[in-house]
């Protein structure tokens, strides 16, 4: 089974930056799947954040973060990112990372494996 570790979460002020890092699992992983990162603040259903594809051509964003997140990964690293910046409170969620097989596409949904979590916090 594919395993996700994500980390890098926090308290921050509202207009700060995050780099959250999530190490996937697997000698022959980084190449066939895509990774995700989704949110779930409390009371609310998970949502989609952002994806890149196997190989990291392909990316996908969310309209509610877009031009602030982005999604990046390296392979040799077996390693993807989610640079977050211009944080506001409304980003303060659980946020996890998730892998699915798909070489050249960035889905938006049906990931199979989730990592822990990570909660990142916006407050004054």
């Amino acid at each position: 089974q594919v395993q996700v570790v994500e980390s890098g979460g926090g308290l921050v002020q509202p207009g700060a930056s995050l780099r959250l890092s999530c190490a996937a699992s697997g000698r022959t992983f980084s190449a066939n799947y895509a990774m995700g990162w989704f949110r779930q603040a409390p009371g609310k259903e998970r949502e989609f954040v952002a994806s890149i594809s196997g190989t990291g051509d392909s990316t996908a964003i969310a309209d509610s973060v877009k031009g602030r997140f982005t999604i990046s990964r390296d392979n040799a690293k077996n390693t993807v990112y989610l640079q977050m910046n211009s944080l506001k409170p409304e980003d303060t969620a659980v946020y996890y990372c998730a892998a699915r097989l798909s070489f050249y596409y960035a889905p938006r949904d049906n990931y199979d494996y989730w990592g822990q979590g990570t909660q990142v916090t916006v407050s004054s």
